[in-house]
Formats: structure tokens, C-alpha cells, sequence
């Protein structure tokens, strides 16, 4: 099992473990799509937010934050993040690239197409209007694209379709 854990949604901004090293990674073959259903964090059964998944795209790229923990620490650092990662999502191990060139085996949670919760092809308009008007036992969804699109900023990213939402929501919201 790698030592390494990528982030990509929220784990970016909050992990919820003990880490020994935090350094931003690339994700190579994959692209950041807010396109699993949220009934149990950002939204509710009656009306599921969005949060995001990977989906591989050929000469896709994810910009995200690789943790390095300690080996020991695996099986609760896991069974943690297997509550909170429980819609659909199941671990899969990729390889990183970090800042330095250097290459990790790392793992992540990553929802499968056709999983459970997957929200299916959705435009942006519809993923931005869901966006705004759901909420949850962890939040609003809206709190949950600025808080990653803030910390995508700070990773020097920029992602397309996560700046797209952002602005969306943020017209939904003003008119």
C-alpha cells in the first residue's frame, strides 16, 4: 500500500487525518468533474448537491495535494476516509507527479461513472443551479466550489470547469 494519499475535492482544504507531509501533485490522464451526487454531505436525499470526481480524459491533468502518512497510521487514516468518502467512491491507486518532477504510487477516491451516485452528463448550468439552491449536514454545496476553488488558487491552478461553476453560481445568486 503507497504511503501517499491524493486530494483532489475537499481533502484539499480539509484533511481530516494525521499527515507527515503535504505537497502539491499532478494527476496526469485525468480532469476534475463535479458530477457525483451529494445526499449525505452537500446535500440531502430530497435534494443532492454536487461535489467532484475524476474522470479519465486522455492528456487531462488534475492539480491536487499529495499527503504523505505514516505507514502505521493506514488502517485508521482509511476507515475514516471511508465514511467520508462513501457515496460511490472507491479507492483506486495512480501515480503522482509532485512539484520537483519526482514521481508517488499515492491513493485516491475516485467515483466510477455509473456508480450510485453518479449525477450523469449534466451541463454546467444545471451542476450551477443545483449548486445554489443545496444544502447539507456539512454545509451549502456553495460553500463547498468556493472553498475548492479557493484552494485551487493557491495551487496555482486553473481549472476550467470549477472557475466556470464559481462564476455561474455567483450570477444565479445575484439575480
Amino acid at each position: 500500500m503507497p504511503d501517499w494519499l491524493f486530494g483532489y475535492g475537499s481533502v484539499i482544504y480539509r484533511p481530516s487525518f494525521p499527515f507527515l507531509e503535504r505537497r502539491p501533485a499532478t494527476l496526469h490522464g485525468f480532469r476534475r468533474r463535479f458530477s457525483q451526487l451529494s445526499d449525505d454531505h452537500r446535500g440531502t436525499p430530497e435534494a443532492p448537491g454536487r461535489v467532484v470526481t475524476l474522470r479519465e480524459v486522455a492528456g487531462g491533468r488534475v492539480r491536487g495535494v499529495a499527503f504523505r502518512f505514516e505507514h502505521a497510521r493506514a488502517p485508521e487514516i482509511f476507515a475514516e476516509l471511508d465514511v467520508r468518502e462513501k457515496a460511490g467512491y472507491v479507492q483506486r491507486q495512480v501515480e503522482l507527479e509532485l512539484d520537483d518532477g519526482s514521481r508517488v504510487a499515492a491513493l485516491s477516491y475516485i467515483a466510477p461513472p455509473g456508480n450510485g451516485w453518479d449525477a450523469g452528463v449534466e451541463s454546467d448550468e444545471e451542476i450551477a443551479a443545483r449548486i445554489a439552491a443545496s444544502v447539507g449536514p456539512s454545509g451549502s454545496n456553495v460553500e463547498y466550489l468556493f472553498r475548492l476553488r479557493d484552494a485551487l488558487r493557491e495551487l496555482a491552478d486553473d481549472d476550467d470547469h470549477v472557475e466556470h461553476l464559481a462564476r455561474r453560481v455567483l450570477e444565479l445568486r445575484a439575480s
